[in-house]
């Protein structure tokens, strides 16, 4: 029925997005283009082909002034004063194709975007645990005769089918990812030999160039937890280790966004968080959004299977809905 109503006010909403945008800022969230199948992606996000990234960056620089991360810091501020709402692109994880495929077209149109990476992932060390999920996805599609210690090792009846397989592999928590390796056997797959081969994730010396180029590159984390299930204390420790990392490589400091979502994230967090008078800002993806910790900023996922257009529009009228109703602010305790 939400999305019935939403659908509904988008079809109401003017083209002229910038206009209408209920804040001064815009924040889009990426995590990969590209034009390939990827098997360790592919399940797990919905990203675009390098057409709909271009198509959806001219929405974002005819309706918006595209920012730097020092241009954020300064509105933010009150320093700055844009000629029009502000847009400030962001990638999550690191992946490669940041390198390969965005960034080309980032300079070529002259958009600025920062990254938030783990540094656990840096060099290919290790795979994210949701990308070693998808790619166990990948391979069951394409695998005629599961073994039966697939179901056991995942509590399953062997008569219910490969989709209640990838259901169930795809609610495999931060907690539970050691369950990926005896998987990862049955299936004959070899994460270490797949991460050396197909290099998910950028290495240090493209991270640095980046940085040299004049994008950024900061903390999301040091492997990607929920922290909405971690401790206060494992919440710090993670956060700690990666702004450490980012301090010995160079990288940028000032900023942490949320891997996966704040939902669940305590005001305590925040408080720990900015005794660290080195860091600005955090980021969460909430979409269009308000927060009782004023320097944290909801992003806008564009990884939805629809266009930025359309992503945006969406957006507004459901910040219009959830206004009316008094819960377009999360309210931290």
């Amino acid at each position: 029925m939400k999305d019935k109503i939403i659908n509904i006010l988008t079809a109401f909403e003017t083209d002229h997005i910038g206009k209408s945008f209920p804040l001064e800022y815009c924040l889009p969230l990426y995590h990969c283009v590209s034009d390939d199948h990827l098997p360790h992606i592919r399940h797990v996000i919905n990203y675009k082909n390098s057409r709909q990234f271009e198509d959806d960056l001219d929405c974002f620089s005819k309706h918006f002034q595209m920012i730097s991360w020092s241009e954020f810091k300064d509105f933010a501020n009150g320093s700055f004063k844009p000629k029009k709402k502000v847009a400030l692109l962001t990638f999550d994880d690191g992946f490669r194709q940041f390198y390969d495929v965005a960034v080309p077209i980032l300079e070529r149109k002259g958009i600025y975007a920062c990254n938030f990476i783990n540094p656990a992932f840096v060099d290919n060390k290790d795979m994210m645990f949701r990308c070693k999920a998808s790619l166990l996805i990948d391979t069951l599609e394409k695998t005629n005769v599961i073994a039966p210690e697939i179901y056991t090792l995942l509590s399953l009846e062997n008569n219910k089918g490969k989709e209640a397989l990838i259901n169930s592999i795809l609610k495999i928590k931060y907690q539970e990812k050691d369950i990926l390796e005896p998987l990862a056997e049955q299936l004959g797959i070899d994460y270490r030999a797949y991460s050396k081969e197909q290099k998910p994730y950028m290495n240090v010396q493209e991270l640095k160039m980046l940085t040299e180029k004049g994008f950024g590159i900061s903390s999301h984390s040091w492997d990607h937890p929920q922290y909405g299930d971690l401790s206060l204390g494992q919440q710090m420790e993670t956060t700690d280790r990666t702004f450490s990392y980012l301090k010995e490589q160079g990288f940028l400091h000032e900023a942490f966004a949320f891997p996966f979502t704040d939902f669940g994230v305590k005001k305590d967090f925040f408080d720990e968080l900015f005794k660290n008078k080195e860091i600005r800002f955090s980021f969460g993806c909430a979409g269009i959004k308000l927060d009782s910790v004023e320097r944290n900023f909801q992003r806008i996922p564009m990884e939805m299977g629809e266009s930025g257009e359309k992503i945006l529009k969406k957006e507004t009228a459901y910040f219009r809905l959830k206004k009316m109703m008094g819960k377009n602010k999360i309210v931290r305790k």
